[in-house]
């Protein structure tokens, strides 16, 4: 089991600690639902450092990253940030990934801490055309501080010009005292706020600096059990649980991020499902009558004949029901639609609604 440079700090902090994608990982510290209740009000931390980076330089990165990703990497500038998927070669996901330009021919892709040997392996097939390629997970720590408050907070900090930093862009700069900190305006929670990425070496300080300047805003840290909350409220997929080896792109509704304008793995396949149409689709659900639905119940029409499976669900913190996500057969997937989630042999009503489940106060 790995640990992250924070692990003894979690520990010090009451945090539960479980196996998680290989590492000793915090899943809450008071409970889950008061960590939800403090990112979607005032301002959490998470240490995602488990999460895996790459870095890939020269003068044929951005043609890797192009054959590699569904994605068009040619839209992105310095200092933005892109959502991405690796699509594999019988029509599912290798993973989904962010892809940062940091100039023409240096680019950061975070990965998975899951698929981090598996990511790696793969793209390394890939490069044929000699792109420098290096994997700087186990020496970089990376910290999402989510929240209305984030940016308040984290101002006292840094020379970089938090509020006016445009979503999934990033820019590079002195933070708490630490040069070459990369400061990112993104995040999993639907919250906003900020990820910040560094060398282990900064974890300790840079998360003391954090907690000290958060102290007046009640900044509280964070763990998976809430990020996994809050992320299902917004309708995010998860990795393992909403998209896999086996589900598509297009089949998961990131049609937004799969591009037809240049030739990816599998891309021409892709193209014809596109064409002819998906035979099942993601969706989210909120419940009707009483229960919470779990990953790989099954989902039925009102005969009881199965229509589909869910893939994530839990009891919405912040709306006080019960919501999920799943696969069903297209032809039952319209919005509205009455469905059944089976728990312990009964059939508990539900209906499909459009996620996010979860809409932020403007």
């Amino acid at each position: 089991m790995k640990n992250t440079a924070l692990t003894d700090i979690h520990i010090k902090a009451g945090a539960k600690m479980v196996p998680f994608a290989g590492y000793n990982m915090p899943v809450q510290y008071t409970g889950i639902n008061a960590e939800h209740e403090a990112v979607r009000k005032g301002v959490g931390v998470f240490d995602v450092s488990h999460m895996g980076e790459f870095i890939l330089k020269g003068d044929n990165a951005l043609d890797l990253i192009q054959r590699v990703c569904s994605n068009d990497a040619a839209k992105l500038y310095d200092g933005k940030v892109q959502y991405s998927c690796l699509p594999n070669e019988n029509g599912g996901i290798v993973d989904d990934l962010l892809v940062y330009r940091i100039d023409d021919k240096t680019y950061m892709l975070v990965v998975n801490a899951s698929n981090i040997e598996k990511d790696w392996e793969w793209i390394l097939k890939f490069n044929t055309n000699g792109v420098e390629m290096k994997n700087i997970s186990d020496r970089t720590s990376l910290l999402a501080v989510q929240g209305p408050k984030a940016a308040e907070v984290l101002q006292t900090l840094t020379d970089i010009e938090l509020a006016s930093m445009e979503y999934y862009t990033f820019k590079k700069g002195k933070f708490a005292g630490v040069d070459n900190v990369l400061v990112s305006a993104t995040g999993y929670t639907g919250a906003g706020g900020f990820e910040i990425y560094f060398d282990n070496v900064h974890a300790e300080e840079i998360w003391n600096a954090i907690f000290e300047a958060g102290e007046p805003f009640n900044i509280k840290p964070i763990g998976l059990g809430a990020r996994d909350t809050l992320r299902l409220e917004m309708g995010f997929c998860l990795y393992g649980n909403d998209i896999d080896d086996t589900t598509s792109p297009l089949e998961a509704g990131l049609g937004w991020v799969t591009k037809f304008n240049k030739e990816f793995t599998n891309s021409a396949a892709l193209q014809q499902q596109k064409q002819a149409g998906v035979t099942k689709k993601l969706i989210g659900f909120e419940m009707i009558e009483r229960g919470i639905p779990r990953h790989d119940y099954e989902i039925t029409d009102a005969e009881g004949s199965t229509i589909g499976r869910v893939t994530s669900g839990t009891q919405s913190p912040s709306l006080q029901k019960a919501i999920g996500m799943g696969y069903i057969n297209t032809e039952f997937a319209a919005e509205d639609t009455e469905i059944f989630i089976k728990i312990r042999d009964n059939k508990v009503k539900a209906k499909i609604v459009k996620p996010p489940f979860y809409k932020p106060e403007l």
